[in-house]
């Protein structure tokens, strides 16, 4: 299994600059760990900070050389297939052939109607963005017409990819989007945060039919999962109380912003939702029994960190990394996230990219 890390919601008590300054060291020291990827999400309403995902991304890119850049995700529906083409091939290709990139349709109303997108037309503007954007990546030169944009005629896009990028689609409630991905062959990331495990799985079950339907073989789907949230202690009852004030505070946020959430308590929220917390053994049981309904590859976590000391942030990763993550590699084996027929940039490039970061 490979691990993705994604960063904390934040309670708004930091000025942006800190917020997203946290984010891109947080990042760097993901990859000092040993993750193997750090995702950052596209939100364009309160209490988010992440309106611009190839602007930290690219950060990340010149700070570190290993980890896997993710989109988690990209909301298509609201972008110009053209110059979202564009921004990401360029991320690409700074990054030395990192860039993991998860679209979705996104679902906040407001964010939508900030870009002149309905509710009623969201969906099938996600849908048509993404054939063109997937065909832009494949084609030097695409001639197109659709509903929600100017036509193209012998659109020359660049900078052209340094490779085929693998695209995920991200899925949380509708089966349009793993539909979707399963049409093209590409691999799924069930959000898996917002409630029980049951509408998540049945999805995943959904898109692994579909697949086979399509004509792709079953061997080959790819699915990454979320969870609801990440904090480790060796004691299981310490877990709990430490998670206790980020719970109540997380469920403060949403409530405020009308984002509420399925539990209201911690103790159903860490019984039934996807919230890895308590001992590494409970952490990599609950893990497994999600293993055995989605059949995932690549595991995103998050740790609240406002609450959290520095020291707190840093003990709870390294645990993760020291005694959960070693059991699940070994006994979940996945595909590896970088593409082997992309032979790896030299590390004397890597040196004059990071040269000066604050490791």
């Amino acid at each position: 299994m490979k691990f993705l890390v994604l960063p904390h919601l934040s309670s708004e008590r930091k000025p942006p600059t800190v917020r997203l300054a946290e984010q891109v060291d947080n990042a760097v020291l993901a990859e000092r760990l040993g993750f193997d990827g750090y995702g950052i999400g596209e939100r364009h309403e309160r209490p988010f900070e992440e309106s611009a995902p190839p602007v930290i991304l690219a950060n990340i890119a010149a700070r570190t050389s290993t980890i896997r850049l993710f989109t988690t995700v990209a909301t298509l529906s609201l972008l110009d297939p053209v110059r979202a083409f564009e921004d990401y091939s360029t991320l690409d290709h700074l990054s030395g052939g990192r860039l993991e990139l998860i679209i979705g349709k996104g679902n906040g109303p407001k964010s939508a109607a900030m870009f002149g997108v309905t509710k009623d037309d969201q969906r099938e503007r996600h849908r048509e963005n993404y054939e063109l954007f997937r065909r832009l990546w494949q084609e030097d030169s695409v001639t197109w017409q659709g509903r929600h944009r100017p036509p193209l005629t012998g659109a020359e896009v660049r900078p052209r990819p340094m490779r085929p990028l693998r695209i995920w689609h991200g899925s949380a409630t509708s089966k349009e989007s793993v539909e979707l991905a399963a049409r093209h062959g590409d691999p799924l990331f069930s959000s898996n945060g917002g409630g029980p495990i049951e509408p998540y799985a049945e999805l995943i079950r959904h898109y692994r039919e579909q697949w086979a339907l399509h004509g792709h073989d079953p061997a080959d789907a790819l699915v990454g999962a979320g969870t609801a949230g990440y904090y480790g202690h060796r004691d299981s009852r310490t877990a709990i109380e430490r998670y206790r004030p980020i719970f109540e505070e997380r469920l403060a946020v949403n409530n405020r912003y009308g984002h509420y959430l399925t539990f209201t308590s911690l103790e159903d929220f860490v019984e039934r939702s996807s919230a890895l917390v308590g001992s590494p053994q409970q952490i990599i049981e609950k893990v497994h029994r999600y293993h055995e309904r989605f059949g995932h590859e690549v595991l995103h976590i998050h740790v609240d960190g406002d609450l959290l000391s520095p020291r707190e942030y840093l003990e709870t990763l390294e645990l993760f990394q020291s005694e959960i993550a070693p059991v699940l590699r070994k006994e979940l084996p996945s595909r590896p996230l970088a593409d082997p027929s992309i032979p790896p940039w030299p590390e004397t490039f890597f040196s004059s990219l990071t040269r000066g970061s604050r490791a």
